[in-house]
């Protein structure tokens, strides 16, 4: 275990938040040529997973390996409220959404019904995918974007934290390891996964549907 610590590139150990960047930044450039060159659906869920995979492993590691208790001494009533507030607001333009979106597409229904009942049923359930996905990518992002500011509250914002909520058993024998997985859940990488995962699930999406109407 010790051997495999050590096999750790020092570069990576001194500098892990660089080499998530990096490693964001390339496959941004990956998922641009995807759209440029017109890559099959399949190609571009690869980019988009290999993308988001070192900052959100490392975060559901150390998150997983955090307790909650820890995180109740790192806040106000404030925060606390605060964040809730937010949630309420996502909740109800969603809502809204929804029953904006809802009644456009009755409507619209309603007057493509004439003697096509077969076809109008068949675009009902492409326009209901078509606003399903996208509201599961919209609702990734913002699981992402909460979990980076539980990262915020249990690492901060530094590279190689001073201190840290996260329990000294996760990877207690492992420092180099333990050192590289804390500094790739940075909640500013986490937010960039985040939205270049979320604009390019959305791109894929809004291709598809174009295509299924057209």
């Amino acid at each position: 275990m010790r051997s495999a610590d050590a096999a750790l590139p020092t570069w990576l150990v001194r500098h892990p938040l660089i080499a998530g960047w990096v490693w964001i930044a390339l496959f941004s450039a990956v998922l641009v040529a995807a759209e440029v060159f017109d890559w099959p659906v399949a190609g571009w869920l690869i980019a988009i997973t290999l993308a988001v995979l070192p900052s959100l492993a490392a975060m559901i590691t150390v998150l997983e390996a955090t307790p909650r208790r820890s995180l109740e001494n790192h806040g106000s009533v404030f925060g606390h409220f605060f964040s809730r507030y937010l949630v309420v607001i996502a909740g109800f333009l969603a809502w809204t959404a929804s029953i904006v979106i809802g009644s456009t597409i009755s409507a619209s229904l309603n007057l493509l019904a004439a003697d096509r009942e077969e076809e109008v049923l068949g675009l009902g359930f492409q326009l209901m995918i078509g606003i399903v996905l996208p509201a599961i990518t919209v609702l990734w992002i913002v699981f992402m974007l909460r979990c980076a500011w539980f990262l915020i509250r249990v690492r901060g914002w530094a590279e190689h934290p001073a201190s840290t909520t996260v329990p000294a058993r996760l990877f207690l024998r492992r420092p180099r390891l333990r050192t590289v997985t804390i500094g790739l859940a940075h909640p500013g990488l986490l937010v960039a996964a985040a939205i270049v995962s979320g604009l390019a699930l959305l791109a894929i999406e809004v291709s598809d549907l174009t295509v299924q109407l057209t």
